[in-house]
């Protein structure tokens, strides 16, 4: 049975992420909170990535890496601390996490990791300065380390539009601005943790063994298309 270290289960998609795996592989979770479930192959740490320590962990196959930011403000009351806050959560806690984790998951069957980005990176929106500059440091990470460690790791990120999770709970806190979001995107909906997670599933899997450093947008649309 694979083992999957997943940063950040214990909410949104990262615990939709834990639910699929848990049906058929070890997880290790790692985060501040505790996540809601209980499962026989499920192992938890309580840990905040930017500051503690990680633990040590002798098997890894996988490696998800879910924290993430949503810090929407206008360039003039954004604050250099913003900038940095938002790249320590989104890039600089993944490098941390896969430097500490790198030598296990080489050693692992058919390793891979998976990332996250947004669609903010590609598509010019509003108020989106900080964690636009974020998670494209995330994408320029996929690409370089895709590289670097092929063949014998792989890694790609996802990116995807607005999720119905608490981080994006103030973009759907109302009927009039779940109306407004949907309407937005081309496919008139929105993503759900689900939809997410199934696509992180794929891209742990030998199914995906022949892609490596590249982002897919879930984009309901959005980036793609101008309708």
């Amino acid at each position: 049975m694979k083992t999957v270290i997943v940063i950040g289960g214990s909410k949104g998609i990262g615990k939709a992420i834990v639910a699929k795996l848990l049906e058929y592989c070890n997880v290790v979770n790692i985060s501040r909170t505790t996540p809601e479930i209980a499962h026989p192959n499920l192992r938890h740490f309580s840990c905040d990535v930017t500051t503690d320590e990680l633990p040590e962990i002798d098997q890894a196959d996988g490696l998800v890496y879910c924290p993430g930011s949503i810090n929407l403000k206008p360039i003039s009351r954004l604050q250099i601390d913003d900038f940095k806050n938002d790249f320590e959560i989104n890039v600089l806690g993944a490098v941390k996490v896969i430097q500490h984790f790198l030598p296990v998951l080489k050693n692992g069957k058919h390793p891979a990791i998976v990332l996250f980005s947004t669609v903010a990176a590609k598509l010019g929106m509003p108020f989106h300065a900080s964690i636009a500059v974020a998670k494209s440091g995330v994408e320029g990470l996929v690409k370089s380390l895709g590289a670097e460690l092929a063949p014998t790791l792989r890694i790609n990120a996802i990116a995807p539009t607005v999720t119905d999770t608490e981080l994006a709970s103030k973009l759907l806190r109302n009927e009039k601005m779940v109306a407004n979001i949907t309407e937005r995107h081309p496919l008139k909906k929105f993503l759900s943790p689900e939809e997410v997670a199934s696509m992180a599933e794929f891209l742990l899997s030998e199914n995906a063994s022949s892609i490596s450093g590249q982002i897919f947008e879930m984009d309901c649309g959005i980036v793609s298309f101008k309708i």
